[in-house]
């Protein structure tokens, strides 16, 4: 059953949100726009705010969903599984040959299900960091990189290790969003790379 509730989570995760809400708006492929990427920092690019909330919304609620109604039915270890399945689908979903978002929004949606207070405190990192910095994937590796910090201060110890495996990976698929911030050159929040 828990294989089963990652595969159910990770088909869900892989539902690209980004292009299907660009679609429903008129923005065309979403995939040629801006950085290229399937979620809400570059949906903004095309200068619709309503639908890059949306995709934040939905991408962050997939991950919720999927940890929710696994935990209703099987458990937190379940849980757990489920979230991850669900943010490992947004990075690397099978609807789209495995290429897929930098899974910020899916990682705070499961976040907020998993532990809320926990959750909060990873978005509040974010809006800091954002608001300080203007640079969405600057503000995503600092969010990550403190929640297992945060998790522990908080005594959710186990969750902590997931979340070190889970920030790699965001850190992984912010790789070209590095060396642009090294080099001085990552855009702005709201601006065309």
């Amino acid at each position: 059953m828990l294989l089963l509730t990652g595969v159910v989570a990770y088909l869900l995760g892989s539902v690209p949100f980004g292009l299907v809400i660009a679609h429903a708006f008129g923005l065309g492929d979403i995939r040629k726009v801006g950085s290229g990427n399937i979620g809400a920092t570059n949906v903004l690019r095309t200068g619709n705010k309503v639908a890059a909330l949306l995709t934040l919304l939905l991408d962050a609620g997939k991950g919720a969903l999927a940890v929710l109604a696994a935990r209703w039915m099987l458990g937190e270890e379940a849980a757990q599984i489920a979230g991850f399945g669900a943010f490992l689908g947004h990075c690397y979903p099978l609807y789209l040959g495995f290429r897929g978002g930098k899974g910020v929004a899916t990682y705070l949606g499961t976040l907020l299900a998993l532990a809320w207070p926990l959750g909060l405190l990873a978005c509040a990192t974010w809006l800091v960091a954002a608001a300080v910095t203007r640079i969405s994937s600057l503000s995503a590796l600092v969010a990550a990189a403190l929640a297992p910090l945060w998790a522990l201060a908080l005594g959710w110890s186990g969750l902590a290790v997931a979340l070190v495996g889970m920030g790699a990976l965001i850190f992984l698929r912010h790789r070209p969003n590095i060396r642009r911030l090294l080099a001085g050159e990552e855009p702005r929040i709201g601006r065309k790379p």
